[in-house]
């Protein structure tokens, strides 16, 4: 690997410090280590150590006291989190997605709107130039096979690099076995054409990603959606019951960082669910896209490495974390791999075999664990400007959800405050929102919403985000919202 593949040593040294202070290892407001002290210890220039904290310091995970040196910036404010999770779905639906919900996240938006709908990191947080490297490499490297078609599974190298990769997700997986696909949403609707048919019962968290929603819709399947808990995820009491009730045949799950809530599962729920799959004989379709975005080590380890039985299917995909404009993700389909294999050989064959390749390049060099620091500390630093906002200027009684990573936040508005509403108001000023109805079946979260910071973060979006809580306070003393 080439040296220009690792990240600048000050981006290196300023991630480390940003993982030590977001997993509490440095607490907040804890004097750090002086400019010399902290370049001995690297053995690195001082002025590598300040280009460090400055960095820190823009991603507002540090502050700088005259005379005194630099701290760990104070936790924003306290804010109440959502209340627990929905009440349950006796029976399952037929899904027909919400209008509204395409209009917002299906669709391209004009550039003059201001956006809160997206949870994708923007290549300033991306690293184009990275991408691009390996991507040149791999045109140079293997430019014979831009004349040749494809495998439909992926190239060999790339499953391979794959499967290192996903030991840090906790799981030991053939190569063999693992299937690239055109994103994770490919990954998860074949998944579905495997083991469901049209009519069948899927079960899912509640509120749910709104493209689970289409694709059950366009499967032509039912949904039956589980009450999903904002810090500790999908109640698996709740999925029990709805299993001697209901012929469950799938469940979609987020157990890391779930869209829209942020919550993770608990290590000894992933593994109870992984037992619950086993003896009820359904499959669990993990999605683990938001994996590499949680700040602890322990939250990236999938339900599938407690899978003996081959019940659980991981799919995953780079496009939160590398590069969106691959397109690439992948799958392990557990028992169900040729049945997976199979549709995946008559519907689309192959991705590109270059992108494949320079996909595995990028994942396996020795800066790709600093890269993941990196954006994980740009995230963090997103969230909490955006939770500071919030708290300064939405209504009293709102709830914020404080996900450990990830660019969303979810928020429950107190009651009689119509989220639909709000989310019209905002677009009359060129600003978007994600009411909390558009991610579920039912209509319920009618006074959430869900804030994205993904693309751009730029102080037109601050101001925004602050005028979305005016407008929100502004609605809660109308009459008709105090009567609602």
């Amino acid at each position: 690997m080439s040296n220009d593949e690792a990240p600048p040593l000050y981006q290196q040294i300023a991630g480390q410090l940003a993982e030590l202070v977001r997993n509490g290892t440095l607490a907040r407001g804890e004097k750090l280590p002086s400019v010399r002290e902290l370049a001995r210890q690297h053995g690195v220039a001082q002025t590598t150590v300040v280009q460090a904290y400055h960095w820190l310091e823009d991603a507002r995970l540090v502050v700088a006291r005259p005379r005194s040196g630099f701290f760990v910036a104070p936790r924003p404010v306290s804010l109440p989190e959502p209340t627990a999770a929905s009440r349950p779905q006796r029976r399952p639906c037929e899904v027909s997605v919400d209008w509204l919900g395409q209009r917002i996240l299906g669709r391209s938006q004009p550039p003059d709107l201001i956006s809160f709908s997206s949870g994708t990191p923007g290549p300033e947080m991306l690293n184009p130039d990275r991408v691009r490297r390996a991507v040149t490499r791999a045109v140079q490297r293997y430019r014979h096979l831009l004349c040749a078609y494809p495998s439909s599974t992926g190239q060999e190298e790339a499953r391979r690099a794959l499967a290192r990769y996903a030991v840090g997700l906790g799981c030991t997986l053939d190569p063999e076995n693992i299937i690239v696909t055109s994103g994770c949403m490919d990954s998860i609707g074949l998944c579905l054409r495997a083991v469901t048919q049209p009519g069948d019962v899927v079960a899912l968290e509640s509120p749910t990603h709104f493209s689970f929603l289409e694709v059950l819709q366009s499967l032509h399947l039912r949904a039956l959606e589980i009450p999903t808990h904002p810090r500790h995820g999908l109640s698996l009491d709740a999925l029990q019951l709805a299993l001697d009730t209901q012929p469950v045949k799938a469940l979609m799950v987020v157990p890391t960082l779930s869209n829209p809530l942020g919550a993770c599962m608990p290590q000894a729920e992933r593994r109870r669910l992984a037992q619950m799959a086993a003896r009820h004989g359904f499959a669990v379709i993990e999605d683990a896209i938001y994996n590499d975005l949680a700040e602890h080590d322990e939250m990236r380890r999938t339900v599938k490495s407690y899978d003996t039985t081959g019940h659980v299917m991981l799919c995953d995909s780079f496009s939160k974390t590398l590069a969106p404009g691959l397109r690439l993700g992948w799958v392990e389909a557990g028992r169900w791999t040729e049945a997976v294999r199979g549709i995946k050989d008559l519907q689309s064959g192959g991705q590109s075999a270059v992108l494949e390749l320079a996909l595995a390049d990028l994942i396996t060099q020795t800066g790709h664990a600093a890269a993941m620091r990196q954006l994980r500390a740009q995230a963090a630093a997103r969230l909490d400007e955006a939770r500071h906002a919030i708290a300064a200027h939405f209504p009293p009684g709102t709830r914020v959800s404080d996900p450990p990573g990830g660019l969303l936040l979810w928020l429950e508005l107190p009651r009689g405050l119509d989220a639909v509403r709000l989310h019209e108001a905002c677009l009359k000023e060129r600003i978007l929102i994600a009411p909390g109805t558009v991610f579920s079946t039912s209509g319920r979260f009618r006074n959430c919403l869900r804030i994205g910071m993904g693309s751009d973060w730029t102080p037109q979006h601050l101001a925004a985000l602050r005028r979305v809580g005016d407008l929100a306070t502004r609605m809660l003393e109308l009459p008709q919202a105090r009567a609602a």
